[in-house]
């Protein structure tokens, strides 16, 4: 895979647990508002859209239908966090409390299942050939599926920045 691609994925996940690491299971949990996710939704949510996505990219590459699809500027969407994106409901995440732990292992499995699902395609080029529809983009390009990962991921981290801040005010 693109080394940026890969190091994109593996810095991103880096920041994200850094962010959560010292976390209390109690802080872990407490939501800023009723109508926010707490940071351990957030992270679940996180899991949940990695393993979408691999489904998505696994579908796509048995696509027969090859037209190059419109490459979309999705770091400009993603990364702009005063427009909100309502969660599809596949990946909203459960309203039972979450262990720190218990999250980083499910992190740390959900990631090494994509590294080991996109190993397994020979051919990277047909990534960039084959498109699979995106909840908030549409048609794809798959390799863009897997950039929309972490740039999604880095998206969440800020907000989970902003969660700690606002839940640090109420102490």
């Amino acid at each position: 895979m693109n080394k940026l691609i890969n190091d994109n994925l593996y810095e991103t996940r880096n920041n994200l647990i850094t962010e959560i690491t010292l976390l209390s299971d109690a802080q872990f949990n407490s939501k800023p508002d009723m109508n926010k996710w707490s940071i351990a939704q957030v992270c679940h949510h996180l899991v949940l859209v990695e393993e979408a996505s691999i489904k998505a990219i696994a579908w796509g590459l048995k696509e027969i239908d090859n037209t190059q699809k419109e490459r979309k500027k999705i770091h400009l969407i993603l990364l702009d966090r005063t427009k909100k994106i309502k969660a599809p409901k596949i990946v909203e995440p459960d309203v039972e409390p979450f262990e720190v732990q218990q999250i980083i292992d499910l992190l740390n499995d959900s990631r090494k299942n994509l590294m080991t699902f996109l190993s397994t395609i020979e051919d990277k080029s047909i990534l960039a050939e084959k498109s699979v529809k995106h909840p908030a983009f549409g048609e794809l390009p798959l390799d863009q599926w897997i950039e929309q990962i972490y740039l999604h991921e880095q998206r969440h981290t800020e907000q989970i920045k902003e969660i700690k801040l606002l839940l640090d005010a109420r102490h």
